[in-house]
């Protein structure tokens, strides 16, 4: 079963994030980093400059600028720069990037929800023989 695992991982990929999977691909592997989930948790709650998202995740401010140079690569989120003051930066979390992450979660799911109903029928059958 593991590898049907591996097999729908791929097999859905494309379906929630490129022709290839290679769209999602770059989202997972953005969001493998710890510090790099703490910033999206705290752009889920609200729009943020990037000073604060240093503090809210822990790192320095030059840590910081590398994971949200990351995050804007992968598309999980954008900038905006001030009207009065272009030098400041306020990110935000693109839903489109958690969409495509769930679809294909929900994907994986369904596949692995039709596969224990399968097993749970085999088993029914067996127990009736």
């Amino acid at each position: 079963m593991a590898g049907d695992a591996g097999a729908a991982g791929g097999a859905n990929a494309g379906a929630a994030g490129g022709a290839d999977g290679s769209e999602l691909a770059a989202v997972l592997q953005a969001l493998a980093d710890p510090a790099r989930l703490r910033v999206v948790e705290a752009l889920s709650r609200s729009p943020q400059r990037a000073g604060d998202l240093a503090a809210a995740a822990g790192v320095p401010a030059a840590t910081m600028s590398k994971h949200l140079r990351v995050l804007l690569a992968a598309g999980i989120v954008t900038d905006e720069r001030g009207a009065r003051d272009a030098r400041v930066r306020v990110f935000r979390l693109r839903r489109e990037s958690v969409v495509a992450v769930r679809a294909w979660l929900d994907q994986v799911q369904a596949h692995w929800d039709e596969q224990l109903r399968a097993f749970k029928a085999h088993v029914e059958r067996e127990g009736e023989r």
